[in-house]
């Protein structure tokens, strides 16, 4: 929904709102004003965000969050990598804590959901504590994560791959930002040090969950009419590089018969990739968003295209076997079109499943406040995926607009958000005392 002259977020949200959900702590007045007043720092013509990773906006963004954390009872802290953490001990401290939290920077224009809903989600639910005076029974933390959609270094996610001990020296030397400025200059700007983000690794015991609320940006709830549903899993995406190499020549003066055109072999190759995905997996998906064509020049047949194929699946065998087969692909036809091909992997990322007894107790939580479950698999990244690779995570997705994101159109009704904070609290709740 975008802002006009006369309407705000809070004012947007609460138009539709069914105030019945405000109970039990939890306060749909409240989350509206606060998602509101995060919307208006780094604010863009029309109604969108600009927050880019340990920027000033960013900082600022943090600094309300932390503010809002105190005054709910957390002891807040932040550390190098601009992670920022807010404890409740909960009734035994000797326990490794339950976590729920997301980020708060953006895309360039982004919407005012993607993070932030996460975040203030994780808030919400330890206000409803306060106010109703519940001690969980082991510790919370509340987790903002700096830098996750990698606006700011082209390379997301930074926060949580900190926390983790998962960014090599060798990347925090090479990375340089939308400036040119290295990252050491911009923690530098931001008040940290390369030593303060290399300490920022913490011992991941402390940890026994995490959980990230996060709207779906697709459109399956929708198409489901349910207010909030279940991830699977997160994919893991393997990034192939392949390079069709074949002759130049002159456009008008060369003959068909005998060309080495590597864009027609690249054409060729592209057309085949979707049919790959439902053959192999229904969570698979493989998508060709970048290709280069060299010398790229009007009359002349280009000497080399490079495209970039983007292949995930919540699984790692079925994304692993999709690689295969459409690198297969790639040698089947240069060799049919006689132009060379140098193909090669550039990432490759884990992907993370959800467990099956997480998405059980979340479908108790759903039933429990009348809500179909639906399982959906992200495509996205997230946070919770790089936790994953050393503690259990879950998440929920909550209803968006015509799956809308990064994007000042993106919206999620206020019924939905505090309908996934109630299912949030609940889980939690239950999680705690096992």
């Amino acid at each position: 929904m975008v802002q006009s002259e006369n309407s705000s977020v809070y004012q947007e949200l609460m138009k539709d709102f069914d105030s019945s959900l405000s109970r039990d702590g939890v306060n749909g007045e409240r989350l509206a004003k606060r998602l509101h007043e995060l919307s208006l720092i780094g604010y863009t013509e029309p109604g969108g965000v600009k927050r880019p990773g340990f920027s000033a906006e960013e900082k600022s963004a943090k600094a309300l969050v932390k503010k809002w954390m105190a005054e709910a009872g957390f002891a807040v802290s932040e550390d190098g990598a601009g992670n920022v953490r807010g404890r409740l001990e909960g009734k035994d401290a000797s326990q490794p804590a339950i976590a729920s939290g997301s980020h708060v920077d953006s895309v360039p224009n982004g919407g005012n959901f993607d993070g932030p809903l996460g975040v203030l989600s994780a808030l919400e639910v330890a206000e409803a504590w306060k106010e109703t005076g519940y001690v969980p029974e082991k510790p919370y933390e509340m987790i903002i994560f700096t830098d996750e959609e990698g606006s700011r270094f082209n390379s997301g996610l930074t926060g949580s791959r900190a926390m983790i001990g998962a960014v090599t020296e060798e990347e925090t030397q090479q990375l340089r930002d939308y400036n040119g400025e290295t990252m050491e200059q911009v923690l530098a700007s931001y008040g940290s040090s390369l030593q303060g983000f290399k300490e920022a690794k913490r011992d991941m015991h402390e940890l026994g969950f995490f959980i990230e609320v996060h709207i779906e940006q697709g459109k399956k709830l929708e198409q489901a009419n349910q207010p909030v549903g279940i991830v699977s899993g997160i994919a893991g995406p393997a990034w192939l590089e392949a390079e069709f190499i074949g002759e130049a020549g002159h456009a008008g003066n060369t003959p068909m018969i005998g060309r080495k055109d590597p864009l027609v072999a690249a054409a060729a190759f592209l057309q085949q990739i979707p049919n790959f995905p439902p053959a192999i997996s229904d969570t698979s998906v493989a998508t060709v968003g970048k290709l280069e064509v060299f010398p790229n020049g009007i009359n002349v047949i280009p000497e080399k295209v490079i495209l970039h194929v983007d292949i995930r699946d919540i699984y790692e065998e079925p994304r692993d076997a999709l690689v295969e087969r459409i690198q297969k692909e790639a040698e089947t036809v240069a060799a049919a079109h006689g132009v060379q091909l140098v193909i090669k992997q550039n990432t490759k990322i884990q992907p993370v499943p959800i467990e099956a007894a997480y998405q059980t107790k979340l479908t108790e939580s759903l039933e429990k406040f009348g809500i179909a479950p639906t399982y959906i698999p992200s495509g996205a990244g997230h946070d919770a995926m790089i936790l994953g690779r050393n503690i259990p995570v879950a998440m929920l997705f909550v209803r968006s607009k015509e799956g809308i994101s990064h994007n000042p159109k993106e919206w999620s009704s206020l019924t939905d958000c505090v309908m996934g904070v109630h299912v949030l609290k609940d889980f939690i709740e239950r999680t705690m005392t096992e």
